[in-house]
């Protein structure tokens, strides 16, 4: 909850915290209400831009910078890896259709697409859908087993806990995973690649510009 956010958030404004990274698009009300609660704090707020609870006003103070992600080209990347690698039947299982994830999957069908046309392949296919949620469930698993029985070779599993139910789904039937956002390889051996999005890196990049001096607050910055 709001609530709970702001309650860790101010847990680490006692303890001493000058900058705080928060991880997450659930972040971005919270941050919208923490960043006039503590103006001497600097906030990095990634994957959103903070707002207020109907989405009607969009407001970045000085002691804030938001960073969300042009998902579309890792995804991209990974489409057009996977077919060029020699696979012609995928598969994308996101979790909610939220604009990160919706910017990977069409990026992930653009890059497969791509690389069809570039090797005259005419029989590639993607099977594409949204669990609705970020959860591990046993309806997520039992859909990515029956892509894998029917001969899907690679799936992207693209939402937090959504990509450990394909993993499931694949080790059990010895297929492969496209992992996200962090390089999920230790996860399974299943996963073969991940599009990854840098999130470690952008946060290097603020705080070493936080310390230079030259921290680019009040923006909303897009990571490419």
């Amino acid at each position: 909850s709001n609530d709970a956010y702001l309650a860790s958030i101010q847990l680490a404004v006692e303890g001493g915290a000058k900058v705080i990274a928060t991880p997450g698009f659930l972040f971005e009300e919270p941050i919208f209400i923490a960043q006039d609660m503590y103006p001497e704090v600097t906030f990095i707020l990634i994957d959103g831009n903070p707002h207020n609870a109907d989405y009607s006003e969009y407001r970045t103070n000085a002691n804030v910078v938001g960073v969300v992600y042009s998902e579309e080209q890792s995804g991209y990347l990974a489409g057009y890896a996977a077919v060029k690698d020699g696979m012609t039947k995928l598969g994308f299982m996101g979790g909610m259709a939220v604009p990160a994830v919706v910017r990977f999957g069409y990026g992930f069908v653009q890059g497969a697409e791509a690389a069809a046309a570039e090797m005259g392949l005419e029989s590639v296919s993607i099977q594409y859908h949204y669990t609705g949620g970020f959860d591990a469930t046993p309806e997520a698993q039992a859909l990515a087993a029956s892509w894998y029985n029917k001969g899907t070779e690679v799936i992207f599993g693209c939402g937090g806990g959504v990509g450990f139910s394909v993993m499931a789904a694949a080790d059990a039937a010895g297929k492969k995973v496209i992992g996200v956002d962090v390089d999920q390889s230790f996860l399974s051996e299943s996963v073969i690649t991940s599009a990854m999005k840098g999130l470690g890196e952008s946060v290097e990049q603020l705080l070493e510009q936080y310390y230079a001096g030259s921290f680019p607050g009040g923006q909303g910055l897009i990571f490419d």
